[in-house]
C-alpha cells in the first residue's frame, strides 16, 4: 500500500497541520479511512458537507450536470446560472437584488469589499476583534489578529477592529471616511461567539443612520447552519451585502456575494470578474442544495442543535468553561488541553475541529440524528473525564 500521507506531505505545500489519517470515502454522517475505520464527521469539512456524504439528490444533480456542461464564461447565458441566481437572491430576502458568483468564501468577501468601495467611494471599514473573513489580501485585512497577517503587512485600505457585541464601539468608530461595517452574525473561527439578542439589528440601524454599508459574512453561519437560511434572518436583519460559500453548492467550490439594487447600480461591467464563477456545475449544486434545504431540514437543525447543546451542558468538569452556539454551530470552550481533546476524539472515531485559542468546534451535517448525537456526547464526555 502506498504511503499517501508521505506523498501528500512531500508534494503539497505544507500549509496545513497533518491529522495523520488517510480518508478514502464517506457515507451519510461517516468518513472511512484506508483501513476501513469509521469516523463520525462532526466538522462537515469545515461546514461544507451540510448533507453529509453520498446524499443522492445532490449527487444526481451534479452528476447530471457533468454530462451536459461543466463551465461557461459569464458573458454567455446558462439555465443553471440564471435559476441558481434567482433562487439565492430570493432566498436571502426582499431587500437583495443581484448576486456575484465566485469560487470560495474568501473571494465572496473580496467582491463585497470592492463593491462597497465602488458604492461609497470610501475605503475605511469597521471590523471586529476575533473576526475571521479569509486569507486573501482583502479578506485578510478584515480578519483580526497577527496570526495570519503579520508576515504580509502592510495590508489593504483602512480597517479598524473594535470589540464585538458592543454597539457603542461601533458608533464611536464610524466617521466620514467609513465605507461599511463587516461582521459575522456568529463568530466562527474566533470561537463560536453569538452576540446579544438585538445587537445585529442595532448595527444595521447605525449603518442606515450614517449611510454606510452593512456587510454580513454568513459564509459559516449561513446556508442553514443555525436553523435559519441566514443566521441574520432570526433577527430580521437584511444588510446591503451578504456573503455565502462553504456548503451552498453541495460540496462544489462556490462563493456568492448578494447585494441590494443600490449596490448593483454602482458596479460597472468588467470591474470584477471570475472565469469559473457561476459555472453550471456549481450552480446545479446550488439549485439542488436550495431545493433540499427546506423548512423540515431547517427545523431539524434547530431541534438537533438544541438537543446537542443540552447534552454537552450536562458535562460537569473543571476543564469546561462554556458551551455556546446556535443550531448545529456549537463550541465548547475549555481551559486548556484543547488540542489533546481533538486528538483523543479522533482516536475514538469522532472528527471535530478547533476554533479560537481554546474552543472545540462541532459543525456536524444537518442530517445528524439523536442517536448519533448521543454517541458523540458519550465519547466527548469520556475524553473530558479522562483528561480532567
Amino acid at each position: 500500500m502506498k504511503d499517501y500521507s508521505y506523498l501528500q506531505q512531500k508534494w503539497v505545500a505544507n500549509t496545513y497541520p497533518n491529522r495523520n489519517i488517510v480518508l478514502e470515502k464517506g457515507k451519510g454522517l461517516y468518513l472511512f479511512d484506508q483501513n476501513g475505520k469509521k469516523y463520525i464527521d462532526c466538522m462537515s469539512n469545515y461546514g461544507v458537507n451540510i448533507f453529509g456524504y453520498g446524499y443522492l439528490p445532490i449527487n444526481k444533480a451534479i452528476s447530471s450536470q457533468l454530462s451536459k456542461l461543466i463551465t461557461l464564461h459569464g458573458s454567455f447565458v446558462n439555465k443553471e446560472r440564471a435559476e441558481a441566481s434567482q433562487m439565492i437572491v430570493e432566498r436571502c430576502g426582499p431587500s437583495y437584488a443581484q448576486v456575484y458568483w465566485s469560487n470560495s468564501g474568501a473571494e465572496a468577501i473580496e467582491a463585497a469589499l470592492k463593491f462597497a468601495v465602488l458604492t461609497t467611494e470610501k475605503n475605511k471599514f469597521i471590523a471586529f476583534s476575533h473576526a475571521y473573513h479569509g486569507k486573501t489580501l482583502g479578506a485578510l485585512s478584515a480578519t483580526d489578529g497577527d496570526k495570519y497577517k503579520k508576515a504580509f503587512f502592510p495590508l489593504l485600505w483602512d480597517f479598524v477592529h473594535i470589540k464585538y457585541d458592543d454597539i457603542t464601539a461601533v458608533e464611536n468608530a464610524i466617521d466620514e471616511k467609513t465605507a461599511g461595517v463587516i461582521i459575522e452574525p456568529i463568530q466562527g473561527e474566533g470561537g463560536l461567539t453569538p452576540p446579544k439578542k438585538g445587537y445585529l439589528k442595532k448595527v444595521q440601524q447605525l449603518c442606515n443612520k450614517h449611510n454606510i454599508l452593512l456587510i454580513l459574512d454568513e459564509i459559516q453561519s449561513g446556508t442553514g447552519r443555525t436553523g435559519y437560511f441566514l443566521s441574520s434572518h432570526e433577527d430580521k436583519v437584511e444588510a446591503d451585502v451578504v456573503c455565502l460559500g462553504k456548503g451552498l453548492a453541495g460540496g462544489i467550490p462556490v462563493g456568492a456575494t448578494i447585494f441590494t439594487q443600490a449596490v448593483a447600480n454602482k458596479i460597472p461591467k468588467n470591474i470584477h470578474t471570475s472565469t469559473f464563477g457561476g459555472n453550471p456545475l456549481a450552480c446545479a449544486g446550488v439549485i439542488a442544495t436550495l431545493q433540499h434545504l427546506n423548512q423540515p431540514m431547517l427545523d431539524n437543525v434547530r431541534k438537533m442543535g438544541r438537543y446537542f447543546m443540552s447534552q454537552l451542558q450536562k458535562i460537569k468538569s473543571s476543564l469546561i468553561v462554556e458551551v455556546r452556539g446556535k443550531g448545529l454551530m456549537i463550541g465548547v470552550e475549555v481551559k486548556d488541553k484543547r488540542n489533546e481533546i481533538l486528538k483523543k476524539m479522533q482516536e475514538e472515531g469522532v472528527l471535530v475541529i478547533p476554533a479560537g485559542e481554546n474552543v472545540v468546534r462541532f459543525l456536524p451535517p444537518y442530517i445528524i440524528t439523536k442517536e448519533q448525537v448521543d454517541r458523540v456526547f458519550k465519547i466527548f464526555k469520556k475524553v473530558i473525564d479522562d483528561l480532567t
